[in-house]
């Protein structure tokens, strides 16, 4: 039975990591979220919400899958891991992580993949992997900087602590903190609205953050001229500009082309 799947509602798409309570990292789950995410990334969703099953959207991996590995597996082990992982950040669609509970370690290395991430009030989110003699495994570290600069990332994944939703917030790692009644919900009809874009334009915006992040400023300005000829010559610009032209703001709809 899968541990993770993939569905399509319309527009949108859903990646859910199902393997309550703890939804732990070994290598059923990590295969069937790679796979989950595969099919996100080849399918025509114009946004993906990534969400868990349960009260907790990962407390990591299972260390069992660690005992006995000498360092040759070990490597095969983190290089089977990883492009899971990085599949997530090949999505050219907006993606929103919404998560509960505990988001720790692998479970907060695939959320930092994800452009936002959304927090239920209480979530405890954390690379925690120093706890047991670990660093993060699955590019969690530069993700973490990344989003947080070096002086977050070192003292969060040096102290292996994890930290409440609203401290994650405030260092630039969570985007939004909710009730965990009203998370789903409301992160769903954020995706939908992204979903409602222009996904042409956001597959661009996500490139230059991209670049922006990986190889500087420069780089993405080098970049941008290629991409922006791509976005502005798009249907959907040219319809959203006749359309603000003729109807004013927030009247266009766009189709992806």
């Amino acid at each position: 039975m899968s541990k993770a799947r993939f569905t399509l509602h319309g527009d949108v798409g859903e990646i859910v990591l199902d393997d309550p309570p703890l939804n732990l990292f070994g290598p059923q789950l990590a295969g069937d979220v790679a796979t989950a995410a595969r099919e996100a990334r080849d399918s025509s969703a114009r946004a993906v919400l990534i969400r868990a099953e349960g009260d907790n959207f990962s407390a990591g991996a299972n260390v069992e899958m660690f005992l006995g590995r000498d360092e040759s597996a070990a490597r095969e082990l983190i290089e089977e891991f990883m492009p899971a992982i990085r599949l997530f950040a090949e999505i050219e669609v907006p993606t929103v992580a919404a998560v509960q509970g505990l988001c720790l370690a692998a479970g907060l290395e695939v959320a930092l993949t994800c452009d936002l991430i959304w927090a239920a009030e209480g979530t405890q989110l954390g690379l925690v992997e120093a706890v047991i003699g670990a660093t993060p495994f699955g590019g969690g570290t530069q993700r973490l900087v990344a989003r947080a600069g070096a002086g977050r990332a070192a003292e969060a994944v040096l102290t292996g602590r994890p930290y409440p939703a609203e401290t994650m917030r405030d260092w630039g790692i969570v985007n939004r903190v909710l009730p965990a009644a009203e998370l789903h919900d409301k992160a769903l009809a954020f995706v939908e609205r992204l979903a409602a874009g222009p996904t042409l334009a956001h597959a661009a915006t996500k490139r230059m953050i991209r670049l922006a992040v990986d190889e500087g400023v420069e780089a993405a300005d080098a970049a941008l001229p290629e991409a922006g000829a791509r976005v502005m010559a798009s249907e959907d610009l040219q319809n959203g500009a006749r359309t603000l032209l003729e109807s004013g703001p927030g009247n266009a709809t766009f189709e992806g082309r």
